[in-house]
């Protein structure tokens, strides 16, 4: 189990550009960052991100959340958002936690910030929406009247239920130049994705707490038996005294059709 000190978290300054123009990156970050430092000709690579406790919560019962993780897991979180394209998180996160969606614990550039908001609800006040000289886009259904300030971007998707399809998020964000996708949140969004074959990375940040109810982490479709779980590949990092589990979840999307491929 790869352990991060202070010394390692001071060598970061370089990566997020290393990253962007696909350098071999030095070690212990290629371990982890490696596998996000090159975007896939077509299509995104996407990773999704949760923080939870040891009881698989993300939250309270009343929705309360600030803060599961450690300053440790929190800068990985940063880490992160500075080596992708953009963020995605869902409108229930904006409505529950009010999100900034920067990088603030880091070095490295803000990504462009992507707002799932099917039925077009969230207020423009939201902090998300904030100009602050970084891109906003908002994705929604194509018959939502509702519509953002003209400084935000629109995808307008067209789908037969409320929710859209990951795939189809992915496949406009890509058009669009994004092609390095972080699934942030809340739990619903990460298991919406993980469910559709859409994360070719899940990264899980467990902090040495216990809540005894709460929100799970993930809603996936319920299976009969133990042995239809699904079992991929992990490495595990000591974060302080949190653990990270980098899941690789990379053959999974691969069988999960053209629309999902990653290469």
């Amino acid at each position: 189990m790869e352990r991060w000190t202070a010394d390692i978290a001071s060598s970061w300054t370089e990566i997020p550009h290393r990253i962007r123009v696909g350098d071999v990156l030095p070690e212990p970050w290629e371990k982890l960052f490696g596998p996000l430092r090159a975007s896939p000709a077509s299509g995104a690579m996407v990773v999704g991100q949760i923080g939870q406790s040891l009881d698989g919560r993300v939250a309270t019962l009343s929705g309360h959340s600030h803060y599961i993780n450690g300053s440790a897991g929190l800068d990985h979180l940063h880490r992160l958002r500075s080596v992708v394209d953009a963020v995605v998180v869902g409108a229930g996160t904006v409505r529950a936690d009010d999100p900034q969606l920067t990088v603030r614990r880091v070095v490295g550039p803000n990504p462009v910030r992507v707002v799932i908001d099917p039925r077009g609800t969230l207020s423009r006040s939201a902090r998300v929406f904030a100009a602050d000289g970084t891109r906003r886009i908002v994705v929604t259904l194509e018959q939502t009247r509702s519509r953002p300030a003209r400084d935000i971007e629109t995808i307008a998707l067209a789908a037969p239920m409320p929710l859209l399809d990951p795939a189809a998020i992915l496949d406009a964000l890509s058009a669009r130049g994004l092609r390095r996708v972080l699934v942030e949140g809340g739990a619903r969004t990460v298991s919406h994705f993980l469910a559709a074959g859409c994360l070719d990375r899940l990264h899980v940040v467990v902090a040495p707490v216990i809540l005894g109810s709460g929100l799970p982490s993930l809603a996936l479709p319920p299976i009969a038996r133990v042995t239809d779980a699904l079992r991929v590949p992990i490495h595990a990092h000591l974060l302080g005294d949190e653990v990270l589990f980098d899941c690789d979840l990379s053959a999974r999307r691969a069988s999960a059709g053209e629309a999902n491929k990653s290469t």
